[in-house]
């Protein structure tokens, strides 16, 4: 599924981040000493050119507005030689400029938010927001007003910060959902020009006057058992964190829900009072009874509303939960198919149209419309993270969430679903492993069973149960940006590695507090499209077509799924891709509508028992018509639907189609059976809120020692003269290469946002640290360029690679290619010219290493090794032999793509297999002739050269290929025929 990239649709969140530098005064500190200045400015616009902080954005170059400043002493009030921000606008989809601060500023000692303009009389609507909350400005939730241009001459637009709403149709990924302006971490602002051609004035941002106290519920809902009591909790505090200057009573009020008065609990509205002086943060708390019943039924609710004069309310409103109790589906001695049938007679429409939605954290702010559109599930896109980004953080947003869920009358939980592709990566400090093509090298099932087990105890102890992991693609063109997603390009691989399924689900026992719901995807053949046919956007791959045979489609896209089902996978995910299969299709058809594929071959050939979970608005790709895609994609066979920011309008189609019979009652049945089925497997009914049991084994020593495992298994050793690997832990080394220090490039895509970034953000270990850990004896100079003196050392280690990507961004010809960079070609040269040398390619498939292979003594393929860099210094340094095979053809050029094991054609420059080995053979007595086999094979390839892996590499690929099948005597005597051959 995609991120941030593709889900921007806001105008103000397609702002590039940008720098402020001494224009803002130090709000919280003068609001500490006392009263707030009247109006600090935050933006004057004096000086001879436009402030730094100030970025203009727009769907194309001509919607990006021009911003001049001009002479504006006609303003009132103005100084002689003021000046203004001239805005020139020509709008065709939307433009506009932010103005982000690189440090959050607290304004919650103030009134509100405004500016001076200077407009045309044009009467145009332009709106404008503040940022509010989370990590930095690009990730902060948007609060919006507007203001009518009606005069050709100067205005003050004052808006006090309670008149500001939350924004509905977009907000960023990562932004704090609590749908709370909380005041005291802003990032900024930003102007959203209307579509159309023209001009303003602005003058004079700032902050204005003096903010009020603010009061409310501790939490969102309560819930109680009938016969009990609940307290709720009320919690006031001043402007800018003070005391409170004044008296301040809160009024409370209960009723109005489907709870009566004197039946299900007793009336009580009454009085908090909060004295002058009282601290912020105090709180204070009222008790709400209930009555005892015996008689099974439904929850019932009660709301609970707060006034107060002269004080702002956030949140006002608070609902008491008399659970739903006495009923067979709350039941959990009964068996799940009974439990379900029973919740499943109780569902009105609307119930079951919620189960099948599922929405974006980002997109629906405190979570009520959980409770008003029954939503099933909520998901967190790459990068979409709580503020602060911890586990603790993670648990109490997603418990935030499943409160809303438990305030409806049927009180089914909800689902909360994230990528948790290689770790649970968008968790800042979690365990990070090497992406799936690193563990395709390390060719161990129980490790990567390991992998996926830590991956869901990491997850499921911050209070989600469901992962959108494995991907059982099968990679068959490294111009692909998801290569590095796949375990490999054999089918056989790929199905021998779906033990992460085991691990992830614990072996099916789905109600532990070590296990997630696992999702095979990219349902089907989303390995396979071809260079140059999609057309999303400016990918050239991802999101193509597929043209396959029946016998291709079967033999190597749809065996994985096979296995998958077998496993008992819980969820499968439809690829964005295409399909065409020759001889039968006219024409390629999208997966989301392959009724053929979804209903026909995975629910019913294959049997799979689960629910199918839509891509990230993947039935927008279908056709133009939201609705009919809606028809379309159920009808297919998808149960439930992936809409993050369009959710109100799924349900309202689907509630039409439902109506219309379009859709039919047993097709929304079918797919709200297999939802429920899993919920009540993962016992979310019993514990539906955080089991925080494993917190601290979020990033453990012990968690990471298995990563360190993995990464230093996942090391391919492609060349290795005269021995040069292992290093002495005493030799005196030269390090050089953008990526020897660098976190973000060595785990790549999918790391703490969608495409990933450079740089250390996040916590581990990286390859040179990890280097001076295992070695500490060797005497490692480190220079990134290679720009420091390299006379005096036993050799060199240079690490390249990859800029971090995800998805079709990191497509080839998409602004990447098979090349390395220059910058790495000139650091290998040097370093190599000057000593002798051993490689490291950090990267996520096989890159075009001809020109430089040539100069290396050792080239290792690190792919992408994940958080724990000591991993690769183990091999490195000996602590631990190279076992890693390749599970790709390393083609000789990158004309040579796609290259493949099965080829007709077959002359890699290493073939899928390949790998030296520095220690003993492998411990697996059953593998253990193939491997010794292999090892002599490789050897004599060697010392014959280039003529020798000619004569070679098909037998050797296709002895790999048979050994992952399973058949070990057949890649004998394959490897035999090889062996002879040189």
């Amino acid at each position: 599924m995609p991120g941030p990239l593709l889900r921007r649709p806001g105008a103000a969140a397609l702002a590039a981040a940008v720098v402020i530098a001494g224009v803002l005064p130090l709000l919280s500190q003068e609001a500490a000493l006392g009263a707030p200045p009247a109006a600090p400015v935050l933006a004057d616009f004096e000086g001879s050119g436009v402030p730094a902080g100030l970025a203009p954005f727009g769907n194309d170059a001509a919607s990006t507005p021009t911003l001049v400043q001009q002479a504006a002493a006609d303003r009132p009030g103005a100084a002689a030689g003021n000046r203004g921000l001239a805005v020139t606008y020509r709008v065709s989809g939307y433009g506009g400029f932010a103005h982000d601060l690189t440090a959050a500023q607290d304004w919650s000692g103030y009134g509100g938010f405004g500016f001076w303009v200077k407009g045309t009389g044009s009467g145009r609507r332009v709106q404008f927001e503040i940022k509010d909350g989370g990590t930095d400005a690009g990730h902060a939730e948007l609060w919006e007003s507007s203001f009518t241009d009606t005069a050709s001459d100067w205005r003050q637009v004052q808006v006090p910060f309670g008149d500001f709403v939350r924004r509905g149709d977009y907000q960023p990924s990562g932004a704090p959902a609590d749908g709370t302006l909380g005041l005291t971490s802003m990032w900024g602002y930003a102007v959203n020009l209307p579509a159309a051609s023209g001009s303003l004035v602005l003058d004079d941002v700032a902050v204005y006057g003096t903010g009020v106290p603010r009061a409310g519920f501790r939490q969102g809902t309560y819930r109680t058992d009938p016969g009990t009591s609940v307290t709720v909790g009320v919690t006031v505090s001043g402007p800018g964190g003070a005391p409170l200057a004044d008296d301040l009573t809160v009024r409370y009020a209960l009723g109005g829900g489907t709870a009566v008065a004197g039946e299900d609990f007793t009336a009580d509205d009454g009085t908090l009072t909060f004295a002058a002086g009282t601290p912020s943060g105090t709180a204070r708390t009222f008790t709400v009874r209930t009555r005892g019943g015996s008689a099974p039924s439904v929850a019932k609710t009660i709301p609970v509303t707060l006034t107060a004069a002269g004080a702002t309310l956030a949140p006002a409103k608070a609902t008491v939960v008399i659970n739903a109790h006495g009923l067979p589906y709350l039941n959990p001695r009964l068996p799940v198919d009974r439990r379900v049938a029973d919740l499943l007679s109780r569902m009105s429409l609307a119930d079951k149209v919620g189960q099948m939605t599922q929405a974006e954290r980002g997109a629906i702010g405190d979570g009520a419309d959980i409770a008003t559109y029954r939503l099933g599930s909520v998901l967190s896109g790459g990068g979409s993270v709580p503020t602060p980004n911890t586990p603790a953080g993670w648990a109490d947003m997603v418990d935030g969430f499943q409160a809303q869920a438990l305030a409806t009358p049927l009180q089914i939980p909800m689902i909360y679903g994230v990528d948790s592709v290689h770790g649970h990566n968008n968790l800042h400090g979690a365990t990070v492993f090497p992406h799936n093509i690193g563990m395709g090298a390390t060719r161990d099932a129980a490790l990567v069973e390991r992998d996926g087990r830590i991956t869901a105890t990491e997850t499921r102890a911050t209070g989600i149960p469901w992962a959108f992991s494995p991907c059982v693609c099968v990679a068959r063109d490294e111009r692909w940006g998801r290569t590095y997603e796949s375990f490999g390009e054999d089918p056989a691989l790929v199905k021998r590695l779906e033990t992460i399924i085991d691990g992830l689900q614990d072996h099916g026992r789905l109600g532990r507090n070590t296990a997630v719901l696992a999702t095979a995807k990219h349902f089907l053949g989303d390995g396979g499209t071809r260079y140059g046919s999609s057309t999303t956007g400016t990918y050239t791959t991802d999101q193509g077509v597929t043209y396959a045979t029946q016998r291709e489609l079967e033999a190597i896209h749809l065996a994985p799924y096979r296995t998958a089902v077998d496993r008992g996978v819980g969820s499968v995910m439809p690829s964005y891709s295409s399909l065409q299969i020759l001889g039968r299709d006219a024409k390629p058809v999208k997966m989301h509508a392959r009724g053929d594929q979804i209903t026909g071959v995975l629910k019913g050939r294959l049997g799979f028992r689960g629910f199918v979970i839509s891509d990230w608005n993947g039935i927008d790709q279908i056709t133009a018509d939201h609705r009919a895609n809606a028809k379309l994609g159920v009808n297919a066979g998808i149960d439930m639907m992936m809409v993050p920011n369009d959710y109100r309008r799924f349900i309202g189609d689907l509630t039409a189609l439902a109506g219309t019979g379009e859709v039919t009652g047993g097709r929304i049945d079918d797919a709200v059976r297999r939802i429920l089925r899993q919920k009540f497997a993962l016992g979310l009914f019993e514990r539906p809120f955080a089991d925080r049991t494993n917190l601290r084994s979020i990033g453990s020593a012990e968690h990471r020692r298995v990563a360190r495992e993995a990464a230093g298994k996942s090391q391919v050793l492609l060349k290795n003269s005269g021995g040069v690997l292992p290093l002495s832990r005493h030799a005196k080394v030269y390090v050089a290469g953008a990526s020897a220090d660098d976190l973000g490039r060595q785990t790549g895509g999918w790391t703490l946002t969608w495409q990933g970034a450079p740089g250390n953000a996040n916590r581990g270990t990286t390859i040179l640290a990890g280097m001076r850990q295992v070695a500490p004896h060797a005497a490692i100079t480190y220079s990134r360029d290679a720009s420091a003196p390299t006379a005096g050392h036993d050799l060199g280690v240079v690490v390249v690679g990859e800029n971090p990507y995800a998805e079709g961004v990191g497509d080839v010809g998409n602004g990447h290619s098979l090349q390395l960079s220059a910058a790495d070609r000139s650091t290998i040269d040097t370093v190599c010219g000057a000593m002798k040398c051993v490689v490291l390619l950090v990267s996520g498939r096989p890159l075009d290493i001809s020109g430089v292979l040539p100069e290396a003594a050792g080239f290792v393929a690190s792919w992408l090794p994940g958080t724990e860099g000591a991993g690769v210094a183990d091999v490195l340094f000996g602590a631990r032999p190279f076992t890693g095979r390749l599970p790709m053809t390393w083609p000789r050029t990158a004309d040579q793509v796609p290259i493949n094991v099965g080829d007709a054609s077959y002359d890699p420059l290493f073939p899928y297999g390949w790998g030296l080995r520095t220690g003993r053979a492998a411990d697996d007595r059953s593998a253990r002739g193939v491997a010794a086999l292999r090892d002599r094979v490789q050897r004599a390839v060697v010392a014959g050269g280039s003529a020798a892996m000619t004569r070679t590499a098909p037998l050797f690929a296709d002895a790999e290929h048979e050994l992952m099948a399973g058949h070990p005597d057949r890649a004998l005597a394959l490897l035999l025929r090889a062996y002879d051959r040189v």
